[in-house]
């Protein structure tokens, strides 16, 4: 049997197990998924466990898709292009850092028909998730990329990082709802109206009114399906899009690399329908 693990900080609200243990029973795979709670200051335990010869590899999400790439012993091209890590790889005691949120966003795009491409965003958040959802942007053509930030140093960080990718830049409170007024796609990287412990799940990471004209509303909260941000937007008659695609794809992906098998995502998708 093959471990594999999620490592969070924390780990209650993850539906991830039940998403990847569904599936590799439904294929027969010896494997087995489970959340593990990690602090900051455990993230290096951590790293040893996965180097164990009974551990297939992890997930990796808040707070720790950037820590961790300190600890690899190898990352893939588009982990170091996006600067953060949500799947490891144990190759015989060496840890490999590779980034599947990107290419699981697109898909979930995909699923609605809608591309990037052309297109005018306003992105909000500077996290582990928001590097991998403006790689996915870029590489997908978007026409400009504005990143708002409750910390605005990160997200002028953040888009220079970026900026040989493509047009990025922070969007600033001031300018902030003329921007989002005027793009075609909204997106949500952080965790604000989230379901989870000791946080209140009814707020918006932006006011109420700040909405596109036209377009869509992508949250990549997947509990609840309808947060707050969505609720506006389908108020207002905006298409929207909440996370359990991303999820989904992003684990079918990482599922891949840990058992060379392409993961069942009508499986993975049934199994967690319940769950949000």
């Amino acid at each position: 049997m093959k471990d594999v693990y999620l490592l969070a900080y924390p780990a209650g609200h993850s539906i991830s197990p039940t998403m990847h243990n569904a599936a590799f029973q439904h294929l027969g795979l010896p494997f087995h998924y489970q959340a593990l709670e990690v602090g900051p200051e455990d993230l290096s335990i951590a790293m040893d466990k996965l180097r164990e010869p009974q551990v297939a590899g992890s997930n990796v999400t808040v707070p720790h898709k950037q820590a961790v790439m300190a600890y690899m012993d190898s990352l893939s091209d588009v982990a170091k292009q996006i600067g953060a890590v949500n799947t490891i790889i144990n190759n015989d005691g060496l840890l490999h850092g590779h980034n599947t949120d990107a290419s699981g966003y697109l898909r979930s795009l995909q699923d609605i028909n809608f591309s990037p491409e052309g297109k005018s965003v306003v992105m909000i958040g500077a996290g582990g998730a928001a590097r991998a959802v403006l790689y996915a942007l870029l590489e997908a053509k978007a026409t400009e990329v504005f990143i708002y930030n409750r910390t605005s140093e990160k997200a002028t960080a953040l888009a220079d990082d970026f900026s040989a990718l493509g047009k990025v830049s922070a969007a600033t409170t001031d300018n902030l709802k003329e921007t989002i007024q005027n793009c075609q796609l909204l997106v949500n990287t952080t965790s604000v109206g989230m379901v989870k412990e000791g946080k209140d799940p009814d707020v918006s990471p932006i006011p109420d009114d700040y909405l596109p004209k036209e377009g869509l509303v992508s949250d990549i909260i997947y509990k609840p399906r309808q947060p707050r941000l969505l609720a506006n937007a389908h108020q207002a008659g905006l298409a929207t899009q909440h996370g359990l695609g991303m999820l989904v794809y992003q684990g079918a992906y990482s599922f891949k690399e840990w058992t060379g098998v392409d993961a069942p995502t009508d499986i993975m998708f049934k199994s967690i329908e319940v769950l949000v």
